[in-house]
């Protein structure tokens, strides 16, 4: 199902877009330059049969302890999708499906480029399919494929776009493999991009726990957490760095969304970057995510770009 839906011309739908010698067309109604420009669209994933399954060391940790109520959970996705309404984004919806009990991550299955949606390589077995609704929900909307993941394990989560022609691949070895994120990477470099990769214990699941852009040339990141020689790399890139200290980073305080425009989601838990965003004048939506995300994900992990406007 797809509500908001405005009136874009459908781009041809292939399974394959790119091309393998680099100087692959961007697509002109859909995809972005960078994750700060204005977004316009968003995928989303209904929480309607969500479960709190052991998907990494922070939600098994959470699973013994306090194991997520499912029905604040719930309330709590529809508080965090008011938010991208009243900031006039366009949500388009996963159809959800029994059997698919994380769907409303919907950052992990599929990876929005300029070029069009690449499909990823899911690492846990009950979520593989995920990747099939993924192509399913493309189809419909009539944004191409531009291409799909066939090396080792590859999550959507640790593709972080920092500005325009820049990505920074994570890998952490259980949910992005070397293989699947050098393959990734291969095909970016061909397109003339920057590529940096980023090698991480597991325990931090994906890049984007511990580093998200916010604005141009400025950037949150759990500076605790994360490899110098990355933040070394921003730095020389002229990034601002906003540090999210560590027990925020854990309960996925720099797990947020930027909608560009000065202007953010995230999690009421995150009351350092929340503090630090508001004195620079950010217009902040604090959404409540302490039940949802103990099921293993934050506001960043739960929506995909679909367009951003230039």
């Amino acid at each position: 199902m797809i509500r908001h839906q405005r009136d874009l011309a459908a781009e041809p739908f292939t399974l394959q877009r790119r091309n393998p010698a680099g100087g692959t067309r961007p697509l002109t109604q859909w995809g972005f330059r960078n994750e700060t420009d204005p977004l316009t669209d968003v995928l989303l994933g209904s929480p309607a049969y969500l479960r709190h399954m052991a998907t990494s060391s922070l939600s098994r940790k959470h699973l013994r302890e306090a194991p997520s109520n499912i029905q604040i959970a719930q309330a709590q996705h529809k508080e965090l999708a008011a938010a991208y309404e009243h900031f006039g984004v366009s949500i388009h919806w996963l159809e959800p499906e029994v059997e698919l009990p994380m769907q409303v991550y919907s950052r992990d299955s599929s990876v929005m480029t300029p070029y069009g949606a690449v499909i990823t390589a899911m690492a846990n077995w009950w979520r593989r399919g995920e990747n099939y609704a993924a192509i399913r929900a493309y189809e419909k909307l009539g944004i191409p494929l531009y291409d799909m993941v066939t090396a080792g394990t590859f999550e959507g989560g640790d593709f972080n776009v920092i500005e325009e022609g820049c990505v920074l691949i994570g890998c952490g070895g259980a949910r992005t493999q070397e293989e699947g994120a050098r393959q990734v990477a291969g095909w970016f470099e061909k397109e003339g991009w920057e590529v940096r990769l980023a090698f991480f214990d597991e325990y931090y699941v994906h890049i984007d726990l511990m580093v998200v852009p916010i604005a141009p040339k400025l950037t949150a990141v759990c500076l605790a957490c994360t490899e110098p020689g990355i933040v070394d790399w921003l730095k020389g890139k002229g990034h601002e760095i906003i540090d999210v200290p560590f027990q925020d980073t854990m309960a996925l305080g720099c797990n947020f969304m930027s909608l560009g425009r000065d202007r953010v989601i995230a999690p009421t838990a995150s009351k350092s970057l929340i503090g630090q965003l508001k004195a620079r004048g950010f217009e902040v939506a604090a959404v409540d995510m302490s039940e949802i995300s103990k099921t293993g994900g934050g506001i960043h992990c739960m929506a995909q770009s679909l367009r951003r406007a230039a």
